[in-house]
C-alpha cells in the first residue's frame, strides 16, 4: 500500500468483479461469438473482400435502423469520419472549432485536417463532457454573432463549430447545447466514437447535429477490425459523405472521372462483415457491460478515497470504458496506483493527456479548463470488455 488509498483493497475489488481464470484481464477486448467467422468466410470464399460487396450496405442500414438516424455512410476509421462531418458542415481554413480539452487527440486533429484551429473547452464532472453552461458563459464573453456566423473578439476568425465527445460513452448534456448552437449560430458535429449504445433522454447519440461519427476500432464495444460511420438525417449530406469518401467519382461502367478532392476512406466489405455479426449482439453487449458496471458500483461503495463514475441521470450509457474517480485529495496518488494495478494483473489506464498540453496544439485558443484539468488528475479506466460482464464472468 502507498499513501492514503488501500491499493490492495482497490484491486481486490476490481478483481472480485471479474473472472477468476485469468491472471491478467485486459482493459477492453474484443468479443466475437456470433457469425463473425461465417460472415468473413463468406467475403473470403466469394472474393469480395474490399469496397464493394453486400455486407458494407447491411452494415450502414443496420447502423442507421439501430441508432435511429436516417442515413449511416462507413467508413475506414472513426477518425476519417469526423473529418468528413466537419467538411459536411462547411469547417474552412482558419476557422475555430471548439472541442473539449479532454478528448482523444483525434477530435482536435481532424480540426487541424481542414485548415482550421482546434478552440479547446472545459468539461464538466457530471458527464465528464463538454460543459455547455460555461461554454455558454465564455462565448458570451469571446464572441460576436453577426448575420453571417458567430466570430472570435480576440483572433477575428469564425467559429464555426462545436464538438461534443461522449467521453467513454457517457452521453454530454444536449438539449442546453443544441440551444447555445442556436444561438451562436454554430454547426453541432458529435462526437460519438465512444457511444454506441448510448441514449440521451431515450435517443441514441449521434441525433442532435447534422451529423456525427462512429468508431468501431477493435477496442469499442462493436468492431470492425478498424472502421467508423457518419450518421446523418439529412439524406444530401449522406450522398455527399459518400461520395467524398469514395474518391468523389463519378459512377460509371469504366471510365475514371472525379469532380472534386476526394478521400479514400471507403470500409471494405471484410470490415462490414465483421461489423454485421458484432451488430446483431449489440443489444447483449450492452447488456452484459451495464451489468458490469453495476457490480464496480455496489463493489466499490465501501471504498475509500475513490468512487466509480456512473451515468449522468438523462442517460442510458453503454459503459464503454468503466472510469474510477479519484478523490481529489487522492490525484497525487494516481500514477502509483496506475503502476500497481498494471503490476498485479490488471489492465488501467490514465485518461488523455489534455489537448493544450500537447505540443502541436499548445499555443491554440482555450477557454479556463480548470475542471478538465482536475479530471485529468483523477480519472482511471479499469477492465470494460463485454465477456467480462454477466453471465461471461462464469465462462
Amino acid at each position: 500500500m502507498t499513501g492514503k488509498i488501500n491499493f490492495h483493497a482497490v484491486l481486490k475489488t476490481i478483481r472480485d468483479c471479474l473472472p477468476k481464470d485469468r491472471e491478467f484481464i485486459g482493459l477492453h477486448e474484443p468479443f466475437f461469438s456470433g457469425n463473425e467467422w461465417n460472415y468473413v468466410k463468406e467475403c473470403l470464399d466469394t472474393g469480395w473482400v474490399s469496397s464493394v460487396g453486400k455486407f458494407v450496405d447491411r452494415f450502414e442500414r443496420l447502423l442507421a435502423e439501430y441508432t435511429g438516424t436516417r442515413r449511416a455512410v462507413a467508413v475506414v476509421n472513426g477518425t476519417a469520419a469526423l473529418h468528413i462531418c466537419l467538411k459536411l458542415v462547411g469547417v474552412e481554413k482558419d476557422d475555430e472549432v471548439l472541442v473539449p480539452a479532454l478528448t482523444f487527440v483525434a477530435t482536435a486533429n481532424v480540426v487541424t485536417y481542414c485548415g482550421a484551429i482546434p478552440h479547446f473547452v472545459d468539461s464538466e464532472e457530471k458527464t465528464l463532457g463538454l460543459d455547455p453552461y460555461k461554454l455558454s458563459v465564455y462565448l458570451q464573453e469571446i464572441a460576436e454573432v453577426r448575420s453571417d456566423g458567430c466570430f472570435n473578439k480576440q483572433t477575428g476568425r469564425r467559429i464555426k463549430a462545436v464538438v461534443p465527445m461522449h467521453t467513454f460513452g457517457h452521453p454530454v448534456d444536449l438539449d442546453p447545447l443544441v440551444e447555445l448552437c442556436h444561438r451562436f449560430k454554430l454547426e453541432l458535429v458529435e462526437d460519438a466514437a465512444e457511444s454506441l449504445g448510448s441514449y440521451y433522454k431515450g435517443r441514441h447519440t449521434g441525433n442532435w447535429g447534422r451529423v456525427a461519427a462512429l468508431s468501431f476500432n477493435g477496442n469499442k464495444v462493436v468492431t470492425t477490425g478498424g472502421g467508423g460511420a457518419i450518421l446523418t438525417n439529412d439524406e444530401s449530406l449522406a450522398k455527399q459523405a459518400k461520395h467524398l469518401t469514395t474518391t468523389a467519382k463519378l459512377p460509371h461502367q469504366w471510365a475514371f472521372y472525379h469532380d472534386q478532392i476526394g478521400y479514400n476512406y471507403r470500409l471494405p466489405n471484410l470490415n462490414a462483415a465483421l461489423g454485421c455479426a458484432q451488430l446483431e449482439q449489440l443489444p447483449s453487449f450492452l447488456e452484459k457491460k451495464r451489468s458490469l458496471a453495476k457490480r464496480y458500483q455496489e463493489a466499490f461503495k465501501p471504498v475509500n478515497g475513490v468512487k466509480f463514475f456512473t451515468e449522468p441521470d438523462f442517460a442510458y450509457s453503454n459503459y464503454w470504458l468503466n472510469v474510477l474517480l479519484l478523490d481529489g485529495h487522492q490525484a497525487a496518488e494516481k500514477n502509483h496506483l496506475l503502476e500497481f494495478m498494471n503490476q498485479h494483473g490488471i489492465m488501467a489506464r490514465p485518461a488523455w493527456t489534455l489537448m493544450h498540453k500537447l505540443p502541436m496544439f499548445s499555443a491554440c485558443p482555450r477557454m479556463d479548463l480548470t475542471v478538465a484539468e482536475r479530471l485529468e488528475q483523477r480519472i482511471i479506466n479499469i477492465p470494460s470488455s463485454v465477456f467480462l460482464g454477466g453471465d461471461y464472468a462464469s465462462a
